[in-house]
């Protein structure tokens, strides 16, 4: 078990050395599309069970402050394989009626990794790239369906389940498109990653957890 957590740390390592360069903060991440397959993608070994769909399940109110196993999991496993630091899953935001950010059903981690270290940012790509990565199959996204991750957003970019690369994440721009000249930093997601997850994904009831 350890040395297989090395071996992933070195991929995530790895992956982030080859990541493709990063554009200025606020850009979002251009990332290539269609993603190529990742060597030794921990997705690609559990290739005999079928892969769970691309989900996005909606919050809509704030649940009480609840450990989820998945996010537990999720984030020893993030301690164990990526740099950065756990900057919390909880807190009770709401956007509305019935409307609710991730946070507040405790189905988010932030993970901190700041844009303006090189070396956050080439590891907040390399992770990226392999949450998204199709496995040995070809299916895409293949790690974060197999984890129940449904949701990223990092540096002005935001991606859900399903959609083929990043788009700009609206809190850092304007209704015409044009970058906002002042964001904080936090709310544009250029001081952490943030990792949203299913309702299956939280329970740990996907294949990457129960496998």
């Amino acid at each position: 078990m350890l040395s297989g957590m090395r071996m992933l740390r070195a991929l995530v390592a790895a992956l982030a050395a080859l990541a493709v360069a990063a554009p200025a903060a606020g850009a979002y991440p251009q990332l290539p599309f269609p993603f190529p397959a990742v060597a030794g993608n921990p997705a690609d070994s559990l290739l005999q069970r079928p892969i769970e769909p691309p989900v996005y399940d909606r919050a809509r109110r704030c649940t009480p402050r609840k450990a989820r196993p998945g996010v537990v999991a999720m984030t020893m496993w993030l301690q164990a394989n990526v740099r950065g630091a756990f900057w919390g899953s909880y807190r009770c935001e709401r956007w509305g009626e019935d409307s609710a950010s991730l946070h507040a059903e405790n189905r988010a981690i932030d993970w901190h990794l700041d844009v303006a270290t090189r070396a956050d940012r080439r590891t907040a790509l390399g992770l990226i790239r392999l949450l998204l990565a199709p496995d040995a199959l070809g299916n895409p996204e293949a790690l974060a369906r197999r984890m129940g991750v449904q949701e990223l957003i990092w540096d002005c970019g935001y991606w859900g389940a399903g959609m083929q690369t990043f788009r700009p994440y609206g809190a850092c721009y304007k209704p015409d498109g044009r970058p906002r000249r002042r964001v904080d930093r936090t709310t544009a997601h250029m001081d952490h990653v943030h990792i949203g997850m299913s309702r299956d994904g939280a329970m740990a009831r996907t294949s990457f957890w129960t496998g």
